[in-house]
């Protein structure tokens, strides 16, 4: 059975879709109207191994932010849907990856209780028009909404592209482990019997 989850948010300020296939083969059609993300998302995909789908505008000839957060938001929601009751999932995961002279660890536990760390990533710089802060904001939202805890480390690096590149395909590495099956797990893997 295909583990999909499929979401559309729209508001006043956004127009966001996500299709999430979590046993694909890392093909993805990305279009948010901002490039950089996408090529964020686009990397996501493929070390993630997921077919995502992204559909995704908004306002942002007043900022960026409303659309970060509202993908974010839809993504976690799609994540949830597509895991399920989580039955026969490894839940954790771990990866560490270097991006040339950037390093980058994320851990996942797909646990119902939403929150995150994000560290070492600088906060105040701009990529293009991109601002960097603003992914904080898409991994908040994709935890609260997806109901998992994320410890992303930034630890160290030179070059902003290359550090959240490394965040992110750190992220996905993470995840992809706790959402794979785990032949020996016939239930739910939580001593309460329930995620």
């Amino acid at each position: 059975m295909a583990r999909t989850g499929k979401v559309h948010r729209q508001t006043r300020e956004t127009d966001v879709s996500v299709d999430w296939e979590l046993d694909g083969n890392g093909q993805g059609e990305i279009g948010t109207t901002l490039p950089f993300l996408d090529h964020m998302l686009h990397l996501f995909t493929v070390h993630g191994r997921f077919d995502l789908t992204v559909a995704a505008r908004g306002d942002t000839e007043v900022d960026y932010h409303h659309l970060v957060e509202d993908l974010g938001i839809t993504m976690g929601q799609a994540l949830e849907k597509a895991l399920g009751d989580k039955t026969g999932i490894s839940r954790y995961g771990a990866s560490l990856v270097p991006m040339d002279e950037s390093l980058a660890r994320a851990v996942v536990d797909l646990s119902g209780r939403p929150f995150l760390v994000f560290q070492g990533l600088p906060e105040k710089e701009r990529i293009r028009d991109f601002d960097l802060g603003l992914f904080q904001d898409f991994f908040k939202a994709f935890t609260d909404h997806g109901r998992i805890t994320l410890h992303i480390h930034v630890l160290y690096g030179n070059n902003s592209h290359h550090m959240i590149e490394a965040a992110f395909k750190a992220a996905a590495r993470a995840l992809r482990a706790a959402v794979e099956a785990d032949p020996r797990m016939s239930g739910v893997p939580s001593t309460k019997g329930r995620l």
